[in-house]
């Protein structure tokens, strides 16, 4: 054996021990030691729910108003069937009960007031302005099981108490009816002299549980 091969038995010597010596750090791999992994997990935050919109009061759309949280899902204008009940005249006034009837097969919330307005003409268009609303009652959340019904009451006022010149009446055939917090209407089969000029002759009251009105 050459000279030279006894250093470099020694030098690879001290290599191992000092790589021994440090193996907890790596040194056998040539670099740090792996760091253990973990499994995170993340779950998004609920998004903020969207503003409800408050439709334009010129088409008599029913308000948007929000409702208490976990309760069953408004009632769209298709589950329901919106029928005239019992009317009342007093005053130089009809009062005219909405029923509205939960036609699905699910459980459905109504809560506020329908947006109500005369209607007439060939294609059918809103006359006068929508009606207003009365609050002799307060709110209160209705909840329909399938079959089961809730009402409001319309005032509608006769034409016929202002003058001509200020109402200029005209035969209204229908009432545009949107449930509460839908922008979809009901037209309902309905006759009344309407004022075509911006004169209020419409009130509604607020829903009701049950077909009787308030």
């Amino acid at each position: 054996m050459s000279p030279a091969a006894h250093p470099a038995r020694q030098a690879f010597a001290g290599s191992a021990l000092a790589c021994l010596a440090v193996l907890a750090s790596g040194c056998a791999s040539g670099g740090p030691a792996a760091t253990p992994t973990r499994t995170v997990t993340v779950t998004a935050s609920p998004a903020a729910p969207a503003s409800a919109g408050h439709p334009s009061a010129s088409t008599g759309a029913g308000t948007a108003s929000p409702t208490p949280a976990g309760t069953a899902a408004a009632c769209p204008t298709r589950s329901l069937s919106v029928t005239a009940g019992s009317a009342e005249g007093a005053a130089g006034s009809v009062y005219q009960t909405l029923e509205f009837t939960n036609i699905s097969r699910v459980i459905c919330t109504l809560y506020g007031y329908p947006g109500v307005s005369l209607a007439g003409g060939k294609p059918v268009s809103q006359i006068g302005p929508a009606a207003t609303e009365s609050h002799q009652a307060p709110r209160r959340l209705v909840t329909l099981a399938p079959g089961a019904a809730a009402s409001a009451v319309l005032r509608i006022v006769q034409a016929a108490n202002f003058p001509p010149a200020t109402c200029h009446p005209v035969k209204a055939g229908y009432l545009q009816i949107y449930p509460p917090n839908q922008t979809t209407p009901v037209y309902l089969p309905y006759k009344a002299q309407a004022c075509a000029k911006p004169v209020q002759i419409l009130t509604i009251g607020v829903v009701q549980p049950g077909a009787g009105g308030q």
